[in-house]
């Protein structure tokens, strides 16, 4: 099933994310973390991509085996950093073969290992999401970044690439995580005055341990509240009691955003079924609306 024909509609639904394994040698483990995410029978599950393709064929086992055993549709992640038109179109084929209708098109970072130009052939998400559409066949999902990609000088610039991409095929967008709804809101606002119009997925990241924290902000650029900052200086030293904690703040978040007529949330589960359970079941009555 193609992810356009399950988000941007009246009905209220959560998907997760997960990662396949970086080696062969974890295959079995981490299959069975994904697939335990899986088993809730979410909308929709993402997987992701190792930088610089590295895990490609993981990330299709680990996505073609979610869909013959659980019957829920994925959205397979491919990157363009240190990519040629070529093996795009053989990642591509790659994925219809293995059954895949839907496409996340990121740019990705250059990999640490990879000595060559990062962005000969492709520079920016847009180009590959262009060469998605020409290929044929799949829904094409894009990122964005509601507190500022990274990589741009500012918001206006931000958005105007995050234009290109929508404009080049791109049919929904998916956020980076926030911990504050408010930023959430200000960028559809911002998003919608410059035209784009397709549906922007909020991303979660559920937090339960503290050392998530340093990486979170490493990837994402996001501002902790200080309501958030708060709860894990009481709770951090308690493993238990944190997990709880930050079950409990995603949970609040997902629910301002349905309350506020949000429609479709994703969650960012990092392969942990008993996090993504939780968070499921405190919805499960709100899901089923």
């Amino acid at each position: 099933m193609k992810i356009s024909s399950i988000v941007g509609k009246d009905k209220l639904t959560l998907s997760f994310e997960v990662f396949p394994p970086k080696t062969d040698s974890d295959f079995e483990k981490v299959k069975e973390a994904a697939f335990g995410v899986a088993a809730i029978k979410p909308a929709y599950i993402s997987v992701t991509y190792g930088a610089g393709g590295s895990t490609s064929t993981n990330t299709l086992a680990i996505a073609k085996g979610i869909q013959e055993k659980y019957g829920v549709a994925t959205i397979a992640h491919l990157t363009c950093v240190g990519a040629s038109k070529d093996s795009i179109i053989k990642s591509l084929s790659d994925m219809r073969d293995a059954g895949i209708e839907n496409v996340l098109a990121l740019r990705g970072d250059k990999p640490k290992w990879f000595d060559g130009e990062p962005f000969k052939e492709y520079k920016y998400a847009s180009e590959l999401v262009s060469t998605i559409k020409e290929f044929g066949g799949f829904s094409v999902g894009g990122a964005c970044y509601p507190e500022v990609h990274p990589d741009s000088a500012n918001r206006q610039e931000d958005i105007i690439n995050l234009k290109k991409k929508v404009d080049a095929g791109c049919e929904f967008l998916t956020t980076q995580m926030f911990f504050d709804n408010s930023v959430y809101y200000d960028f559809v606002e911002n998003v919608r005055k410059a035209g784009i119009d397709v549906p922007v997925i909020p991303g979660i990241m559920p937090i339960t341990r503290e050392s998530q924290i340093e990486n979170v902000i490493k990837l994402s650029g996001c501002k902790m509240p200080q309501q958030f900052i708060k709860i894990v200086d009481r709770f951090k030293e308690d493993k238990a009691s944190m997990k709880q904690a930050g079950i409990i703040y995603a949970t609040q978040q997902i629910l301002d955003l349905y309350a506020n007529g949000v429609k479709n949330v994703h969650v960012y589960s990092m392969n942990d079924s008993s996090v993504a359970g939780a968070i499921y079941n405190n919805l499960s009555d709100i899901l089923s609306m």
